[in-house]
């Protein structure tokens, strides 16, 4: 995950999917998104998903060995994996996993108040995931019961919007939009339910690619043994989808709207 890059506080710097079969899913996402992979740094159960020469994602089989669920995972960068996690535990959040060393840095996964699974990072950033040069090259949307309530818990894990970091906060109606240097890195939204059995509206943290065509995409996933959450269907920020891989992995994939989250 490091490049060199000198890392923004508490702005997202990776996503992550956790898959019980790494060569089957690696076949799945090259036929929906047309990436390519290349064996990452941290052995042969993981890999590094780009979209051209751009570094998008990583993938780990990881889901039978560390007990967590196929899902996708933002990771935001923190100065001290500790200190990150300290944090969460003192808010009566969990911390599901470490921090425990990983390659050239140090990670934890843990859930928010309401179950919104996320990942701390500590160590340099890919280039591409550089929040103080470039938007990231994933959507990441909160989906909670309160947004605000989130961004306060975030915030005081992250130090957004306080003289520690570059990552600010703006609230808007019903939503909370977190910038770097003006631009939206993620975003969070109210009005899920935390019991509401359908997954793609329990809280948690959406995952969104880019693609050309949201509906071949659609009808891609569908060929290759995926399945449709919702849509495809329009919106202010371009045509959506979420589809879930064959292995249950919920994902979202958006034609290019307008640029950013708000």
């Amino acid at each position: 995950m490091h490049s060199g890059a000198a890392p923004v506080h508490g702005a997202p710097c990776w996503v992550s999917l956790a898959t019980a079969d790494l060569e089957a899913a690696q076949r799945f996402y090259a036929e929906v998104l047309g990436w390519s992979f290349r064996q990452g740094s941290l052995g042969e159960n993981f890999s590094v998903a780009y979209a051209g020469n751009v570094p998008v994602a990583g993938m780990g089989a990881i889901a039978r060995t560390m007990g967590v669920a196929v899902q996708w995972t933002p990771f935001f960068s923190v100065r001290n994996a500790d200190t990150a996690a300290s944090r969460v535990r003192e808010r009566s959040a969990t911390v599901a996993v470490g921090p425990i060393r990983m390659g050239e840095g140090r990670t934890a996964l843990a859930a928010d108040l309401a179950g919104a699974t996320f990942g701390i990072w500590e160590g340099e950033v890919l280039s591409a995931w550089d929040a103080g040069l470039v938007s990231p090259p994933a959507r990441l949307e909160l989906r909670t019961r309160d947004a605000f309530a989130a961004a306060i818990f975030y915030a005081e894990v992250f130090d957004w919007a306080s003289d520690e970091g570059r990552c600010e906060v703006d609230y808007q109606y019903e939503a909370v939009i977190v910038r770097v240097d003006g631009r939206a890195v993620a975003t969070l939204r109210g009005g899920a339910i935390e019991s509401a059995p359908d997954p793609h509206i329990r809280p948690r943290w959406h995952v969104s690619f880019f693609v050309d065509d949201v509906d071949d995409a659609t009808k891609a996933a569908v060929a290759a043994g995926g399945a449709i959450a919702t849509g495809p269907s329009d919106n202010p920020f371009g045509r959506t989808a979420r589809l879930f891989d064959p292995e249950g992995g919920l994902f979202t994939v958006h034609a290019q709207g307008r640029q950013g989250f708000d």
